[in-house]
């Protein structure tokens, strides 16, 4: 049983790394080619703000998955009502929705919102043929603050309201589903932690 449990560890976290190494290149590959077609630090900076917020959505959809309740979806989902099925779903899988949301895209945003500040401070550089060490150091400091902030931020949201984000976020995955005619989860299977509670 261990040995299974060890193996089922390791797979998940090669399935974790190397989705995250998919992801970090291909958004930070898109990135380097928007920003090589624009010019204006405004644009860029709406890009760090955009990577950064993408980070703090999938940190709370993450949080809020692993907190609701799954027992109040049960009645919508026998009234098939949009999205109530699917949200017992992400509640099921809440162990991989929440590292999928938390890590994989978590860190890989960090990591791409740290390039593209860099990326800009160059531009500045080209700009201006030198800036002074200071501005590199608020622009560091102003990314942690942001992204440490939203995410705490988030995370109190989502404890307070983890049902609603989780049935907003499983109507989002029905809309999907429903284009794309392929389910993410396996509903019938799961920890069903919810009907423990």
């Amino acid at each position: 049983m261990a040995k299974i449990q060890s193996r089922s560890s390791l797979i998940n976290a090669l399935t974790m790394g190397g989705g995250t190494f998919f992801i970090a290149l291909v958004a930070g590959y898109g990135s380097q080619i928007f920003l090589g077609e624009i010019t204006s630090i405004i644009l860029s900076f709406i890009l760090l703000i955009l990577i950064i917020l993408t980070g703090i959505i999938f940190d709370i959809i993450g949080v809020a998955t692993a907190v609701a309740k799954e027992a109040p979806f049960h009645a919508r989902a026998a009234k098939k009502i949009p999205g109530a099925r699917q949200a017992i779903g992400l509640i099921r899988n809440a162990d991989r929705v929440a590292s999928f949301s938390s890590d994989v895209v978590g860190d890989a945003s960090g990591t791409l919102s740290g390039a593209i500040g860099a990326v800009i401070i160059l531009r500045l550089i080209g700009q201006h043929g030198s800036i002074d060490p200071l501005i590199h150091t608020l622009m560091t400091a102003i990314i942690a603050a942001f992204t440490v902030g939203g995410k705490a931020f988030g995370k109190s949201f989502a404890l307070r309201e983890a049902n609603e984000i989780v049935f907003f976020v499983g109507r989002v995955l029905y809309g999907i589903e429903k284009l794309t005619r392929k389910q993410p989860f396996n509903y019938k299977n799961g920890s069903k932690k919810g009907r423990r509670q």
